[in-house]
């Protein structure tokens, strides 16, 4: 296999035919067809559906291009990197669960930090994305929750990948709601005071298991159930919908506006947040830099 095989897959998911992808990979089409077919036989998958209209990505394909778009990428960091011997340019890349305080954190990163030239990257992503980004050093570090329930199944998990994971902080469940909800007014919330509200949560994709949620409580029963893809979203609909979220209880009204509260729910057990990083890799200045004000974020009260 040849990263130019790599690029040649790329050009066509993008552009959906074979020919238009020759043209501008100013190949023959044939030869194109021939570099593509060599290489579903090396691998021993089908990458493309042909068909009379065009082309398209079977299963196999789709996880491919993933993983291939993943290897391109990497290769044109490592280009810049390495061919340019005089370029300075800061490389750095997060993958967390959606928090607020980690966007802070890699605000504080980008003002506190004296540089020209940059690529940074923050991915508000899924939990198995999170442990896949790190153990395919797309990313690294990436930042997520245990607690009882989903401890032994993510520990066991990251093992496999042989990625190490470092304690932040630890909260007690807070519920994040509106300010205009009725609950909004309570000092402490219990389950039962939450029955008949809209409960939010993040989309998990393929890898849809309760342990890899980012809400404690996800395996319990929710009698209306509403699930987003982003943080926005879920803040929208904490206001528009009075619905409710289980989290650290870490707010910021400068990402989250002045209209979301956060209240201690009534019930036995801690959210540990940690950091994950690969056991090959040492952090960089610009990783530990990340964790510094990381820490700076999470210091609050009673956790």
């Amino acid at each position: 296999m040849r990263i130019q095989q790599l690029h040649y897959i790329i050009k066509i998911a993008e552009t959906g035919s074979m020919n238009e992808a020759a043209k501008q990979l100013f190949i023959t089409q044939p030869s194109l067809s021939n570099a593509v077919r060599d290489l579903e036989k090396e691998m021993g998958i089908e990458i493309f559906y042909r068909n009379p209209k065009g082309i398209t990505l079977t299963r196999d394909g789709m996880e491919f291009l993933s993983y291939a778009r993943q290897v391109v990428e990497q290769t044109e960091l490592l280009e810049e990197r390495y061919k340019n011997p005089g370029a300075k340019r800061q490389l750095f890349s997060v993958s967390s669960q959606h928090y607020a305080f980690v966007v802070n954190a890699f605000v504080s990163l980008l003002k506190e930090t004296d540089m020209e030239d940059y690529e940074l990257f923050l991915r508000e992503t899924r939990t198995w994305e999170i442990i896949d980004d790190v153990k395919n050093f797309r990313s690294e570090i990436g930042v997520l929750f245990l607690n009882s329930f989903n401890r032994d199944v993510l520990l066991k998990l990251l093992d496999d990948h042989r990625l190490s994971h470092t304690h932040l902080f630890t909260a007690r469940p807070h519920v994040f709601v509106s300010k205009t909800n009725p609950l909004a007014q309570k000092e402490l919330i219990s389950l039962e005071d939450l029955a008949d509200f809209p409960y939010l949560s993040y989309e998990q994709g393929i890898h849809n298991s309760f342990y890899f949620s980012e809400e404690i409580l996800s395996q319990e029963h929710h009698k209306k159930s509403i699930v987003v893809s982003d943080r926005a979203t879920l803040f929208n609909l904490l206001i528009g919908l009075d619905g409710y979220t289980i989290a650290t209880g870490i707010l910021n009204s400068n990402l989250n506006g002045d209209n979301i509260v956060s209240i201690p729910l009534d019930y036995d057990d801690e959210i540990e947040l940690v950091y994950i990083q690969h056991e090959k890799t040492i952090l960089s200045e610009m990783g530990e830099k990340f964790i510094s004000y990381l820490l700076d974020e999470v210091k609050f009260d009673g956790n």
